[in-house]
């Protein structure tokens, strides 16, 4: 009977693999960069009856959910003649580079994309105050590079709703 079960034991048993450590909340949080704030100016081109280019400037912080995607509010504000507006969006940015050693990489190109709200405020000539709320949506992507170990810069361009185009540049700060 023992050699019968000494066979069995042969064919049955299979080789003993090690079992990897089960991620946890810490693990992941490490492996997560830090949250960043970023100030943002450049400038908005809207097309009607050829370009009308304005400024802007604005804020926006990044959270990471994984090491390569982020998500945060942003608020824009653009300023024209007898006008202006303001962009509060909510923004999903994806990192074509992850980090590296637990750093991120000297640079890091990016896509983004963000919906919400763009609010218009125009003044007439006789001083009326007419203002407009419609939904808003950017898409784009930029390239950022790491000036240090909390300072980040870069330069981006994206395509919206209100019709425009942005380009821009930004610095950023590590928390």
């Amino acid at each position: 009977m023992k050699p019968i079960v000494i066979v069995l034991c042969v064919f049955v048993a299979s080789p003993a693999a090690a079992q990897s450590r089960p991620l946890d909340s810490r693990s992941l949080a490490r492996d997560r960069p830090a949250p960043v704030g970023e100030f943002a100016a450049g400038v908005l081109m809207f097309p009607d009856e050829g370009v009308v280019t304005e400024g802007f400037v604005g804020g926006a912080g990044r959270f990471y959910l994984s090491p390569r995607i982020s998500v945060g509010p942003e608020i824009a504000y653009i300023s024209g003649d007898r006008h202006s507006h303001l962009m509060l969006t909510g923004n999903m940015t994806f990192d074509f580079l992850g980090p590296q050693n637990g750093q991120p990489r000297p640079v890091t190109p990016f896509a983004v994309a963000g919906g919400g709200l763009f609010r218009s405020r125009y003044i007439f000539p006789e001083n009326e105050v007419f203002t407009h709320n419609e939904g808003a949506f950017t898409a784009g992507g930029g390239v950022r590079a790491r000036m240090g170990d909390r300072v980040v810069a870069g330069v981006e361009a994206r395509l919206g709703w209100e019709t425009h185009i942005r380009l821009n540049g930004f610095i950023g700060v590590r928390f």
